[in-house]
């Protein structure tokens, strides 16, 4: 999700395991690929001096909760990619600071916001109380991988509306069947990349309408 809002940066590490994520799901595609980018970058020689230059460059954007918990609201699949590299710690950007709220009113500032996305594998809106403790708690939605390659593919542009990605997931898991995805994943990009082109995709965020000669 892009995020507008002005963003002031906290010069000390805050630990990966000690963030909690403000939603329930993350595409395990998009995870490996970070994994491999940051593996690309922490290659022998110069890869320590590149590996600290890039988390000093990609802070996660967080609000400060009760208790003092950093409350991830950008940047999930980058703190679930450096987490299983066994990357312990990250640079935070903190957006507000909501730490004398209590609970329920935090999270009612967060939902009207858009800093919150409690919803399962299957799409289904659960409460606040169901967000994994941590990062390494999210779960696998395969239809939000196949909204991200969709995205790199070109099927719609990238939007700074919150949870794009998201919102493209739902409209795919309405169409395209879970098999398909677990079978063959590039043929499931195909059909969702044929699906994005189409008329009822029109209300998405980032819609790039019909291919020429379509």
């Amino acid at each position: 999700m892009a995020l507008s809002h002005p963003i002031n940066p906290i010069l000390h590490p805050v630990k990966i395991a000690d963030l909690r994520p403000t939603q329930i799901t993350v595409g395990m595609h998009e995870v490996h690929r970070k994994r491999r980018q940051w593996l690309a970058r922490a290659e022998p020689h110069d890869g320590e001096v590149r590996s600290r230059e890039f988390l000093g460059t990609h802070m996660v954007p967080v609000v400060l909760g009760p208790g003092g918990n950093h409350w991830v609201v950008d940047h999930h699949h980058l703190a679930r990619a450096l987490l299983d590299e066994g990357v312990t710690e990250v640079l935070v950007s903190v957006l507000a600071r909501l730490n004398h709220l209590p609970k329920k009113r935090f999270f009612a500032f967060m939902d009207s916001h858009n800093w919150l996305h409690p919803y399962d594998g299957e799409g289904r809106r659960c409460d606040w109380s169901d967000l994994p403790r941590h990062v390494g708690k999210m779960v696998d939605d395969p239809y939000r991988s196949l909204a991200g390659e969709l995205r790199r593919a070109g099927g719609y542009a990238k939007s700074a509306q919150p949870y794009t990605e998201f919102i493209w997931a739902d409209f795919l898991r309405d169409r395209i069947r879970p098999k398909l995805i677990e079978g063959n994943f590039d043929k499931a990009l195909a059909k969702a990349l044929r699906l994005a082109r189409g008329e009822a995709a029109g209300y998405l965020p980032g819609f790039a309408g019909p291919c020429d000669g379509d």
